[in-house]
């Protein structure tokens, strides 16, 4: 065979070689599922306020779903964190003295098999009081700048920001939590935690955290921009755990608000963390400050290398793998940090991988 038609052969060979192996990565990855246990039932102690049943209208006025009682939490979920949703939400109801009270708000990615996603909670969590919201990531995608990790940009993470938008107008409070942590206390006393007369959030916050760090140098040479913070003492705050009035939020039409942070993002670049700085430029001063202890966070090292951390000084209600490092894949490399194992009780995951047949 002459020396161009071998060249050109063994082109054609190597490029459908490649080709066959996508197909079957493809097929393998679409065949591989995860298996999670059923978790154990959790009951209200005696003293826990009755609550209407489940069963009711869950957009009826006399649902749980609605129930001012109820501690409503926000967790979102899609395949690539739904180990660490699954552990958030055992780790609520094992530490909850009232676990029957609580409803979980699950935001998922429109695109998501909703149905698979319902089917997969429901038989890890038979009795959860829980509804999946859809949410359209078109709505944001259009205003996501990129920032200094990709998995940042995913746009479910900007879905707190339209919280108040998705849940029914009968849910007033909720608490949002991150799918990369475990709480080690009741979320009962976080989600009571008052706000005042004019807040619209409560979180830990750090007045030590160097806060200029969290915009570039062209917001803070522009007056017109850093002058947002006149007349406040913003504060660093992390929002993977925050309490949040979803009636002042709606009246004070807060997601407006961060919407239009993000587009003169995308005009200048003002900072480079993807949905924490229009957070903090429309809240930071005037959030409801939270014990430390309900957001240990950084567990997951830094945005770069996810290196392995210790607690801060002082008592531990909740700990955050924030950060680039997630126990769960940790874990299933063999190199865990230590404080992994604090998250591993958690995990539901029955084996590695399955692969159906």
């Amino acid at each position: 065979m002459p020396k161009p038609q071998l060249l050109h052969f063994l082109h054609v060979l190597s490029f459908n070689v490649f080709a066959i192996a996508a197909v079957i990565a493809t097929v393998t990855a679409a065949t591989v599922t995860l298996q999670l246990k059923e978790a154990p039932q959790f009951y209200n102690s005696p003293d826990c306020p009755s609550i209407t049943n489940i069963e009711d209208d869950p957009n009826g006025e006399s649902s749980i779903f609605c129930s001012d009682q109820a501690v409503h939490v926000a967790v979102t979920l899609d395949s690539p964190y739904i180990r660490g949703s699954m552990a958030v939400t055992l780790s609520v109801l094992q530490h909850s003295s009232c676990p029957q009270n609580i409803v979980f708000h699950f935001v998922t990615s429109a695109a998501t098999n909703v149905s698979f996603l319902h089917a997969t909670i429901s038989a890890s969590f038979p009795y959860l009081n829980f509804q999946i919201y859809p949410f359209d990531d078109a709505s944001v995608s259009r205003l996501i700048s990129t920032s200094i990790r990709s998995a940042l940009d995913c746009p479910l993470n900007y879905a707190r920001s339209y919280l108040a938008n998705l849940l029914p107008l009968c849910v007033t409070r909720v608490v949002y939590l991150d799918s990369d942590l475990i709480l080690v206390d009741d979320i009962a006393k976080l989600a009571a935690t008052p706000l005042g007369d004019n807040s619209v959030l409560a979180a830990p916050q750090y007045c030590n955290a160097n806060f200029t760090s969290y915009f570039t140098t062209t917001f803070w040479s522009n007056p017109s921009l850093y002058l947002t913070f006149a007349n406040r003492k913003p504060c660093y705050f992390n929002t993977g755990v925050m309490v949040m009035d979803l009636d002042r939020w709606r009246n004070g039409d807060y997601t407006t608000k961060i919407e239009e942070w993000m587009e003169i993002q995308k005009q200048m670049r003002i900072y480079e963390l993807g949905s924490l700085p229009p957070f903090l430029l429309v809240f930071a001063g005037n959030i409801v400050p939270v014990d430390h202890r309900w957001n240990q966070h950084g567990l997951g090292g830094d945005n770069f290398r996810g290196l392995c951390r210790n607690l801060h000084p002082g008592p531990v209600s909740l700990l955050h793998w924030s950060g680039k490092g997630k126990p769960w894949a940790r874990l299933d490399a063999n190199r865990p940090c230590p404080l992994d194992a604090l998250w591993a009780p958690y995990d539901l995951l029955q084996t590695p991988f399955v692969l159906d047949s």
